[in-house]
């Protein structure tokens, strides 16, 4: 059987159907040919929606089962019916294709809808294509190439545990695939912790893009200049009405690759200011300066929302903490999400979440703790005194009840300062689950906020100025008004 190289193969595909052959279509096709002639089996393939390029890579499948009839591919989709679409494009190329005579099997049972084995010369146990869902059991499959076509959809990256699913069945991969074998995603991101990233989301814990060392070829529908990728398929004015009816996340993530959540969120962390000066304690002329960035703070607030319970389950204990500049400049410097020990019995699970608050305010020179004490907080102010006294900190306990509804709270606490773009947040903030929060969070919806309901504590509260009995004597007094002043009185009445 006489092969010729993969664009020749798509082109002489789309002249039998009386087609034409886009150029970015054309693109992809090269693309693939050089990396699968230069040996590289790690890949990524992204491209606009309706771009055309789950038909590409299908006359890909077709393209190598013509040069090599022994090799054996399997489809993984989001779902059966979405991989098993892509198994039938292939057969029917493989049935009409002018240069894959002969691949067709006589017995029909080796010709099923999601499956298939072409006339080849080995005897192998695995079809030569086969569809499987993202879900189901591939325990005892082996193939030489596993394309991974839209794995990623609403539906499997909704949610943080069901993104970890994906990632978990994604890994199964490498006990399927044979040595050498190749990887090709195909998709579109659907959410900003796409495993499309090119980037690793700190806040998550990633150390590095989950396809990280993989050839990525991403053809946006708008180039740099405001170019149509396809302007025959995709001109101006359809451009405009998609992003008019689809929304402008949708659309930046289904036609312009970036990943961003397509439902529309409230909270976007990107405005915030990252930062990583840390707190700096002076004195000049006596006078007590804390300074971040260059900056003089003269306020602080701290919010404390507690909870209980075994780490990693239910509600999280968070405790955040906001300084604002002479400028009226947010500066959200710390946000922890703490947890007891469970396996130090001997001190309770109380005392050990106050002590490390006792330790957040001596770390962050902080006047005051603010403590919800809704609910289950209502028992922790006394406790929380006692051990700030114990560890010589100079701290007011403020003890709060919040009346409004968090949705609202969070709301009202957020909405101005990042629309004018007033909130900074230091490093650390960036690599917990706060960030998280943000972009997931919908107002009446169910993700987790407790971290927001923290810092709109901070920002909802006014900055606190509290004269408290000195504990510690070396306790600086950072904040202006906030020491004695004595004023020289040498006249006469």
């Amino acid at each position: 059987m006489k092969t010729v190289n993969f664009p020749e193969f798509v082109m002489v595909w789309n002249q039998r159907l009386g087609l034409g052959t886009p150029r970015h279509q054309v693109g992809m096709a090269r693309w693939l040919a050089a990396r699968w002639h230069g040996r590289e089996r790690e890949l990524l393939l992204m491209a606009f929606r309706s771009s055309g390029k789950s038909t590409i890579v299908g006359l890909f499948c077709a393209w190598v089962l013509s040069c090599n009839p022994d090799l054996r591919i399997m489809v993984l989709a989001a779902d059966l019916a979405l991989a098993k679409k892509m198994v039938r494009n292939v057969k029917r190329i493989v049935e009409r294709h002018p240069l894959t005579p002969g691949l067709k099997p006589k017995r029909r049972d080796q010709w099923a809808a999601d499956q298939f084995t072409v006339n080849r010369p080995g005897e192998l146990r695995d079809p030569s294509m086969v569809a499987k869902g993202i879900g189901a059991n591939i325990t005892g499959s082996r193939a030489e190439i596993i394309i991974c076509d839209d794995v990623e959809v609403p539906n499997t990256c909704d949610s943080a545990p069901k993104r970890l699913d994906l990632r978990e069945r994604l890994a199964e991969i490498d006990y399927v695939m044979t040595p050498g074998g190749t990887q090709l995603y195909v998709g579109t991101p659907h959410n900003y912790y796409t495993i499309y990233a090119d980037q690793p989301r700190l806040e998550v814990g990633e150390a590095r893009p989950f396809l990280d060392g993989f050839a990525r070829l991403e053809l946006p529908l708008l180039d740099a200049r405001g170019r149509s990728a396809w302007p025959e398929r995709f001109p101006a004015e359809r451009i405009g009405a998609i992003r008019k009816r689809t929304g402008p996340n949708k659309f930046d993530s289904q036609m312009m690759l970036r990943p961003v959540n397509i439902a529309d969120g409230r909270l976007d962390p990107d405005r915030m200011r990252l930062y990583e000066a840390d707190l700096v304690y002076a004195e000049g002329n006596g006078v007590p300066l804390l300074m971040l960035g260059g900056k003089r703070l003269i306020s602080a607030s701290c919010w404390w929302d507690p909870a209980y319970g075994a780490p990693g389950k239910g509600d999280a204990s968070v405790v955040a903490a906001v300084f604002t500049d002479e400028d009226g400049g947010y500066w959200l410097h710390r946000v922890r999400y703490i947890e007891h020990d469970p396996a130090r019995p001997e001190v309770d699970e109380a005392t050990q979440l106050c002590r490390q608050v006792a330790a957040f305010a001596a770390e962050l020179y902080l006047p005051a703790v603010q403590l919800e004490t809704n609910g289950l907080g209502r028992f922790l102010p006394g406790l929380l005194r006692r051990e700030l006294a114990a560890a010589g900190v100079a701290c007011a306990v403020v003890e709060a009840n919040s009346k409004r509804a968090k949705d609202q709270r969070i709301v009202d606490a957020f909405d101005a300062v990042l629309a004018a773009g007033a909130l900074h947040a230091h490093r650390s903030v960036w690599t917990t689950p706060f960030i998280g929060e943000m972009r997931e969070w919908r107002p009446g919806g169910k993700c987790r906020d407790d971290g927001l309901d923290a810092v709109a504590g901070c920002l909802l509260s006014q900055p606190v100025r509290l004269s408290r009995p000195v504990v510690s004597a070396d306790r600086p007094r950072w904040r202006p008004g906030g020491g004695s002043l004595v004023a020289d009185s040498d006249f006469e009445f």
